[in-house]
């Protein structure tokens, strides 16, 4: 199926999340290249709202990788974070910079709460809609 009509689909509340969500599991089989490539997509797709923090593993090491990963999309933060191999996911809801409520959650929950905030926020704004049209890799106009 072709990204246009994906979009499309995910524009008008069919399969609300389960496109985006898909994208952002797509080579999830080896975790960290994994947390490298959604880092680079979300930074891509939501520059204002995605931040990442990198760090070297090795004194003389010039790649540095990703740490962490924080998306905020409309009051609900997500952080991954990743140290030694292991990933840990969070959401914490915020309201007027107070954090009301912070829970971890598995990798897949994240994943999902994620894409739908997201998918829901595109068929709601225009800028969302732009951010999922760059997430999945679609031009716009096609």
């Amino acid at each position: 199926m072709a990204w246009i009509s994906l979009l499309s689909m995910a524009m008008a509340g069919e399969n609300d999340f389960e496109l985006v969500a898909a994208s952002l599991r797509a080579g999830a089989g080896d975790l960290g290249a994994f947390v490298e490539a959604l880092a680079v997509k979300l930074e891509q797709a939501l520059p204002q709202r995605t931040r990442v923090r990198r760090r070297a593993p090795g004194l003389f090491t010039k790649r540095k990788r990703v740490e962490q990963i924080e998306v905020t999309v409309g009051e609900e933060n997500y952080l991954l974070g990743r140290q030694r191999g292991v990933v840990e996911t969070r959401r914490a809801t915020t309201v007027r910079g107070i954090v009301l409520k912070s829970e971890p959650v598995p990798l897949d929950q994240w994943i999902e709460g994620l894409a739908g905030a997201i998918a829901a926020e595109a068929r709601s704004s225009e800028q969302g809609r732009r951010a999922l049209e760059r997430l999945l890799g679609v031009r716009p106009g096609r």
